[in-house]
């Protein structure tokens, strides 16, 4: 199912009488959502995702703007009236009921013409259930369960009445780190199944990246990217989504371009070009440092951290915005660990460049 949102706008009424002025939480945004394909929603708290979300489902109505799934427009429409299924970040299972229960709720609720019989519903659960391997489970209440296996119930729960449109509001915040590893790719194998039009809304950037097909960064409302995840980390349109995507964070310096010279400090660090004489703001993945004694940018080294294949240089540097560097090299790469400075030479395709003014990133 294609999902199309046209200049959707959410605005709230302020709560505070000393400060009026509304709250805009959603600021035109406009995107298609290609039939099938599993969409990542991501931006820290207050940025609007699951504003965007609640409207998708009808539990929040635009301010202005239209939502269409296919052809039809269904701005208007009630949640139960929409094909949606929407899964909670805190999963909202039904305590008194079985896992059966909870998954058979929705058909039970199914009227008219798409009332099914109960041999129907029964049959739709346990396949559900077993798609998302829980189908051992089904005569325990939600409070017998892990946080895992809640999660896949609510799931269930979701998929049952077969949606167009599937809706999960992150839906792995509660799990610890080895959970949420192998629920999100629970999620991912249950949308190529399925191919059901997923949007997954997100603040976890290691998320989105990991099983989106498609992610769109958001900051107050406004849509900053769109693109495949690797697109958007590799070519970040701003300095907002340059900072946001990356573990460790990227590492941003003041710097200054002068005749077709980059320079950070008054280190000449790299050629570059199509870009006019000004100041700048350098971002540096940790990645694009390359170890070199004759390197011409120089740090002061605080620290060497062992990854195993990898070691992390902790190293600061006075035009640095960031209070420490993380430049990560190959383990194999010998390290002098009494020297009080550490160079680098830098991969081109690593450093990105700002405006100072703007923030954007000057090709």
């Amino acid at each position: 199912m294609e999902v199309t949102l046209q200049n959707l706008t959410k605005i709230f009424p302020s709560k505070n009488k000393k400060d009026p002025t509304e709250v805009v939480a959603v600021n035109d945004f406009t995107f298609t959502i290609p039939d099938g394909k599993l969409i990542g929603l991501l931006g820290p708290s207050g940025c609007g995702k699951s504003t965007t979300l609640y409207m998708l489902s009808g539990l929040q109505k635009p301010t202005s703007g239209r939502i269409f799934f296919g052809k039809d427009d269904v701005t208007e429409l009630t949640p139960e009236n929409r094909g949606v299924g929407l899964v909670f970040q805190n999963y909202a299972l039904y305590p008194h009921m079985t896992v059966k229960q909870n998954i058979l709720f929705p058909l039970q609720n199914l009227k008219g013409e798409d009332k099914l019989e109960k041999e129907e519903m029964l049959k739709r659960a346990y396949e559900t259930a077993k798609l998302v391997q829980i189908d051992e489970l089904m005569e325990r209440k939600p409070s017998e369960l892990s946080g895992g296996q809640q999660q896949r119930v609510a799931i269930a729960r979701a998929l049952v009445k077969m949606p167009r449109v599937l809706l999960l509001d992150e839906p792995l915040s509660n799990l610890d780190a080895r959970l949420r590893l192998q629920t999100r790719e629970e999620i991912k194998r249950i949308q190529r199944e399925t191919k059901i039009t997923t949007i997954f809304v997100t603040h976890d950037q290691e998320e989105a990246m990991s099983i989106s097909d498609l992610i769109v960064v958001m900051k107050l409302g406004v849509i900053q990217q769109i693109d495949k995840p690797q697109a958007v980390y590799d070519n970040p349109v701003n300095l907002f989504v340059a900072k946001f995507l990356g573990t460790p964070p990227i590492n941003v310096f003041n710097g200054k371009v002068l005749n077709n010279e980059l320079y950070i400090g008054e280190e000449k660090v790299l050629k570059v070009e199509n870009v006019a004489d000004q100041e700048v703001i350098v971002g540096i993945r940790p990645e694009g440092f390359i170890l070199d004694k004759n390197g011409p940018l120089s740090c002061n080294l605080s620290n060497v951290e062992v990854m195993g294949r990898d070691v992390s240089i902790v190293s600061t540097n006075p035009n640095s915005q960031n209070p420490i560097i993380r430049s990560i090299i190959d383990a194999d790469n010998e390290i002098d660990h009494e020297s009080e400075k550490v160079r680098f030479s830098l991969k081109p395709n690593k450093v990105f460049i700002f405006s100072k003014e703007t923030e954007k990133r000057l090709f």
